[in-house]
C-alpha cells in the first residue's frame, strides 16, 4: 500500500511514519511543512529508506498538494497535519483556522480530483483518513463518555477548527463520494513529542529541576493513550473501518492532571532519588482560560469493529516515556535552547 500522509514528521504523525515502514513495510510520502512542533531527527533513520520520502510544504497550496497526488500515485491519504496546541489557538487562532480548516479543505479537493480520476478497481480501494480529537465534543460532567453519537461541542479555537474539519470530511464524503473516515482520539504521550504538551513539558522542567506548572486545581481530567497504540488503531480503522463512519479511540485511562504529574514525579524519585522528592516543584499556576474539565472515551466501537485493543498501561508506559527522554537529549535540547523554553502560552492580556 502507497500511504499519502500530511504532517508525518509530528509527534503522532511520525510514529505512525515510523510504524508504517519499518513494521509494515509500506511506502509513505509524507507531506510536511516542518514548522516548529517538526523535529527532522524524529525520521532521521529513515533518510535512505527507499519506502520514505518527505515532500515539504504547506497542504493549504492546493498546487503542491495536487501534484503530490499526481506524482505519488496513494492507495491511501491519512490527513494529520495540524496546529494542535490549546494554549497557542488561545492567543494565535488564524493559524488554526488556516492549517485545520482550510488546510483540509486543500486536502479533500485534492483527493477527490485524483481519486475521481482511477479505475474503479482502484476507486474502490481508496481510502481518505482523517485524525482528529475528542475535544471537538466539549466538555463532560463527572459521567460518562464520549462515544460516536456525543454531540460536537467544541470550547476553543483549537477544538473549534478541528470540528470544523470533521465537518467538511463528512461533507466530502456525503457530495461528492469520496471515501472518508473519520478517528477521535483521546489525548496521546511517548518518545518525540514537542515540550509543550503537559507530559513532555513536566518531564523536561523535572529533568532540569524546574518548576512543574499545573492549571488551576489540578483536577482537569484526560483519557490518556500511549501514541504507539494510537498508530495501531489508525492502521486497523485505516484497513478495516467502514466507510463514511467515525471511531473514537481512546485507552479507558483517565487521570487528572495532577495525578499525571505526580506520578511523573513518582518516577523521577525513583530514577534519580538523589535529587529529592520531586514532589516540591509543582506550582499550581492561573487557569487556562476556558478549560474544559472532563474528556473521556468509550472506544468500543473502534475494539469491536477492527479487533483492536490499547496494550501500554499508562504508569508503566509513562515511566518508559520519561527515559526516553532522558536518554535522548540530541532530540529535545535544542529545541530548549532554540524553539521553545517552556514558557507559559495561552495567557490573555
Amino acid at each position: 500500500m502507497r500511504v499519502l500522509m500530511s504532517g508525518g514528521s509530528g509527534f503522532i504523525g511520525s510514529a505512525l511514519v515510523l510504524h508504517l515502514v519499518e513494521k509494515l513495510g509500506r511506502q509513505v510520502l509524507n507531506i510536511d511543512a516542518l514548522t516548529y512542533a517538526a523535529n527532522p531527527l524524529s525520521l532521521a533513520r529513515l533518510e535512505h529508506d527507499s519506502n520514505y520520502r518527505l515532500a515539504e510544504g504547506d497542504i493549504c497550496d492546493f498546487s503542491f498538494v495536487n501534484a503530490a497526488f499526481n506524482k505519488f500515485e496513494p492507495d491511501a491519504v491519512i490527513h494529520l497535519a495540524a496546529e494542535s496546541h490549546v494554549d497557542r489557538s488561545i492567543t494565535g487562532s488564524s493559524a488554526f483556522v488556516r492549517t485545520n480548516v482550510f488546510g483540509t479543505q486543500s486536502m479533500l479537493d485534492a483527493a477527490r480530483l485524483y481519486w475521481q480520476g482511477l479505475p474503479v478497481s482502484c476507486k474502490e480501494k481508496f481510502r481518505f483518513l482523517h485524525v482528529s480529537t475528542d475535544e471537538v465534543y466539549g466538555s463532560l460532567g463527572d459521567d460518562g463518555a464520549f462515544d460516536e453519537a456525543s454531540r460536537y461541542d467544541p470550547r476553543s479555537p483549537y477544538s473549534a477548527s478541528k470540528a470544523a474539519s470533521d465537518h467538511l470530511v463528512h461533507a466530502w464524503g456525503h457530495t461528492y463520494g469520496l471515501p472518508t473516515l473519520v478517528s477521535n482520539c483521546s489525548n496521546n504521550y511517548g518518545p518525540r513529542q514537542f515540550p509543550e504538551k503537559l507530559i513532555p513539558l513536566t518531564i523536561l522542567n523535572a529533568l532540569e529541576g524546574k518548576a512543574l506548572p499545573v492549571y488551576g486545581d489540578g483536577l482537569n481530567v484526560r483519557d490518556w493513550i500511549h501514541v504507539e497504540d494510537h498508530v495501531r488503531a489508525l492502521v486497523e480503522i485505516l484497513d478495516r473501518g467502514k466507510i463514511g463512519e467515525t471511531y473514537l479511540v481512546g485507552a479507558r485511562s483517565e487521570r487528572t492532571n495532577l495525578q499525571v504529574v505526580q506520578a511523573i514525579c513518582d518516577s523521577f524519585d525513583r530514577l534519580r532519588p538523589s535529587w529529592g522528592p520531586h514532589g516540591r516543584l509543582v506550582t499550581f499556576v492561573s487557569d487556562r482560560p476556558g478549560h474544559d474539565r472532563r474528556y473521556g472515551i468509550d472506544p468500543t466501537k473502534v475494539e469491536r469493529e477492527t479487533g483492536w485493543k490499547p496494550r501500554k498501561a499508562f504508569e508503566l508506559a509513562l515511566e518508559e516515556t520519561i527515559a526516553w527522554y532522558m536518554a535522548n537529549e540530541n532530540w529535545w535540547k535544542s529545541i530548549r535552547l532554540d524553539i521553545y523554553q517552556g514558557q507559559r502560552l495561552g495567557l490573555l492580556p
